[in-house]
């Protein structure tokens, strides 16, 4: 039997078993293919915008250009909880009520790093972990020009309880540093980590 023979999933409805401040844990019953009924639990953040072509944060892929340098990427690493030890990662943030993706990337951009920057493209909402979490995103690529004043001596300002060390990585060098960070004992987020496969694929593709 294929999948297009066959019925398709269907959400019914969702259910709160606990909330906190940042984040719910819920039981989403939903109908599969063959139509049973199945329950699954879920993470999910109380922030979650209510617009389906708004994600609830915004990852920020930021490259650093300078004349007669090569072109650096921006990472940030900072001590995350639910893994008891540092990540690396894109800036990032949540999307603030009544606030677009691009002007929250604008602004987390700002504020983690110092760094004013241009936006070139935003993604679509993208799914984060969608075996666990409901947790969305929008991918945002931004351009910062290092050799406009403004960008000279950046400062950060983070907000209160978050402290995040900035990283300046040659984007020729990012998968060689990131093997580097995690031989240290950091975890490297995966979206970082992919992005720096595919730079390797770009560079050297296989021979066939």
């Amino acid at each position: 039997m294929t999948f297009e023979s066959q019925g398709m999933s269907e959400f019914i409805k969702q259910e709160t078993i606990h909330k906190e401040k940042w984040l719910s844990l819920e039981k989403y019953t939903y109908k599969d293919p063959n139509g049973q009924e199945r329950v699954w639990e879920v993470v999910e953040r109380t922030t979650k915008s209510k617009q389906k072509d708004i994600g609830d944060a915004v990852g920020i892929v930021a490259i650093l250009k300078r004349a007669l340098h090569h072109d650096c990427i921006l990472l940030v690493r900072q001590y995350r909880p639910p893994i008891k030890g540092y990540c690396i990662e894109f800036p990032a943030g949540l999307i603030d009520k009544n606030e677009t993706p691009s002007e929250a990337a604008i602004r987390e951009l700002k504020e983690e790093t110092g760094y004013s920057g241009i936006i070139e493209s935003v993604s679509p909402v993208v799914s984060l972990d969608p075996g666990l979490s409901a947790s969305t995103i929008h991918l945002v690529n931004m351009r910062i020009d290092g050799d406009d004043p403004i960008n000279r001596k950046p400062v950060s300002n983070p907000d209160d309880g978050e402290f995040i060390e900035v990283f300046v990585v040659p984007v020729n060098e990012l998968r060689l540093r990131l093997d580097k960070y995690s031989s240290k004992g950091d975890l490297i987020d995966a979206r970082v980590y992919t992005y720096a496969l595919l730079l390797d694929q770009q560079n050297h593709p296989t021979e066939l």
